[in-house]
């Protein structure tokens, strides 16, 4: 598979159904100032198909009041994501299922690029653990 550093709209996480099915049904956990949910899934979701990551991104309102702030931190995340996902695309792509990733921004401060980016990193090596974890045709 060739190494696309892009996020489309295929690979957001958009859907209202398939966000509320994350939260619901899927796992959970902190790496601060993130809190990531996450979904495997083998059958098709409403959108797409298998082989597809789907990744959405969250700022609360009431720790940041003003839309500029919380639209950077999501822009920020968004790009250390796309900058970092491959290896895990990949690897769902070869089991032949699906993820969907939610991130909840839950600090309080304004963080800068380079903490974002370690940070992203971290919570994607843990999923790729979990994705390693789950056999070739998922739950």
């Amino acid at each position: 598979m060739v190494k696309k550093f892009t996020l489309g709209s295929k690979e957001r996480l958009k859907s209202r159904k398939l966000i509320d099915q994350v939260f619901a049904e899927g796992k959970n956990f902190n790496a601060f100032p993130f809190r990531v949910y996450y979904l495997f899934s083998s059958g098709k979701w409403p959108i797409g198909g298998s082989g597809l990551l789907q990744c959405g991104v969250g700022v609360s309102t009431r720790n940041f009041k003003h839309s500029v702030d919380r639209n950077r931190i999501k822009r920020l995340t968004r790009e250390a994501y796309r900058q970092q996902k491959n290896e895990l695309q990949e690897l769902i792509f070869g089991k032949d299922c699906s993820m969907a990733i939610f991130l909840i921004y839950t600090g309080r401060e304004l963080p800068d690029y380079g903490a974002v980016t370690e940070k992203i990193g971290l919570i994607l090596n843990r999923l790729i653990k979990a994705a390693h974890e789950i056999p070739s045709s998922a739950s």
